[in-house]
């Protein structure tokens, strides 16, 4: 399927997925980010605990808000164990979320999270997973998970796992956010001033450079102006 054109900065988003999405409130990280770098982002959040993609695809309430409009995109995360498992399954379950997506007339974009602490060679079947069917369905990959291989292979703080080793931590929760706004509103977030009760400004400064590293389009250097 031939790649989707360019498409302009998404300006109201709908996120669909479970704890990994909802545990620090990733969607108000991201409109944070954005509002210090003077980007306009509303969004939306259908979350449950667990859930996978064919739960919310079965539950109905997810669809229902995609066929109504409104969404310039709309972000997909599976139950984070599942790409890794049974790839098919979920590139089953992506297909029919995109089908409803285009049919709305938004975009697609994948949330590709990270491997458990005590299973970090997980890390190269869930980004292929994503790469997969990101790339048959010309939808946007927003690689969390390999901004997070990338910082736990050379930085043992701030921690990014909760203490249960699945769940984000704050600052775990931030990287993503900094991944997600370096992505999908297409600016660097190295600079940032969105601050965050309970991260140091070192903290922050070092989660959004390594984002960037892992988002940057090719040619883009440095920090860009929000």
């Amino acid at each position: 399927m031939p790649a989707r054109p360019r498409a302009a900065a998404p300006r109201n988003v709908l996120f669909i997925g479970n704890s990994f999405t909802a545990r620090n409130d990733l969607p108000g990280l991201i409109a944070a980010l954005a509002a210090a770098g003077g980007k306009p982002f509303r969004h939306h959040l259908v979350q449950a605990g667990g859930a996978s993609l064919r739960a919310h695809w079965n539950a109905g309430h997810a669809a229902r808000l995609i066929a109504a409009g409104g969404f310039d995109a709309v972000v997909l995360q599976e139950q984070s164990t599942l790409p890794a498992k049974n790839a098919a399954r979920f590139h089953e379950n992506v297909r029919l979320f995109d089908g409803a997506i285009r049919a709305a007339g938004a975009a697609t974009a994948l949330y590709m999270t990270w491997a458990r602490r005590g299973a970090p060679e997980a890390q190269a079947a869930i980004t292929a997973a994503y790469t997969r069917i990101g790339e048959e369905l010309g939808a946007t990959v927003v690689p969390v998970g390999t901004a997070w291989a990338r910082f736990l292979g050379a930085h043992d703080r701030p921690v990014l796992h909760d203490g249960d080793g699945s769940h984000p931590t704050l600052a775990g929760s931030y990287l993503a956010a900094c991944v997600f706004y370096g992505t999908l509103l297409k600016e660097s977030p190295v600079g940032n001033g969105a601050q965050v009760a309970g991260l140091s400004d070192e903290d922050r400064a070092l989660l959004q450079k390594t984002a960037w590293e892992v988002c940057r389009p090719p040619g883009r250097k440095g920090r860009t102006k929000g």
